[in-house]
């Protein structure tokens, strides 16, 4: 099993993904467009929604992320992420330091990273993109228990 976080955006996943293609030095496998819909599907995508990211999977190591832009015919209105964070644990005080500063450029930090009882690094932040992260290298004794 594996478990994988799905992000939806307000039209800007493309640039979402192609900034976290960069902060994580990975692979951006697929970015899919609603216009690439077949049309077997019966959807009527309005043509100002064509370019709108219908999918879009990112391989960090071996993770998946994935996302896509509000559905155009979503009934519901985008509310933003909200209520959730990405915990991403990493190996070394210079990974959480570069990930950190990457994501949190143009974002807004909730707590700087620093050392805590249980980490050598934690910190929260909340990226351009309204996405939340925490960043963590755990002190061996932490990771052990």
């Amino acid at each position: 099993m594996q478990l994988s976080t799905y992000l939806i955006f307000d039209g800007n996943c493309r640039e979402a993904f192609e900034f976290y293609q960069r902060c994580f030095d990975a692979k951006l496998e697929a970015v899919s467009t609603y216009a690439e819909m077949p049309a077997s599907e019966g959807m009527d995508v309005p043509v100002e929604a064509s370019n709108l990211v219908m999918h879009a999977r990112l391989r960090i190591g071996d993770q998946l992320l994935m996302a896509s832009d509000n559905a155009p015919f979503c009934p519901a209105p985008y509310e933003g992420i909200k209520g959730a964070s990405i915990a991403i644990g990493v190996d070394s005080v210079e990974a959480a330091e570069r990930l950190f500063n990457a994501l949190a450029d143009n974002g807004t930090v909730q707590m700087p990273l620093e050392e805590t009882f249980w980490a050598h690094r934690f910190g929260m932040l909340t990226d351009r993109f309204g996405v939340a992260w925490m960043i963590n290298y755990d002190k061996e004794e932490q990771a052990a228990a």
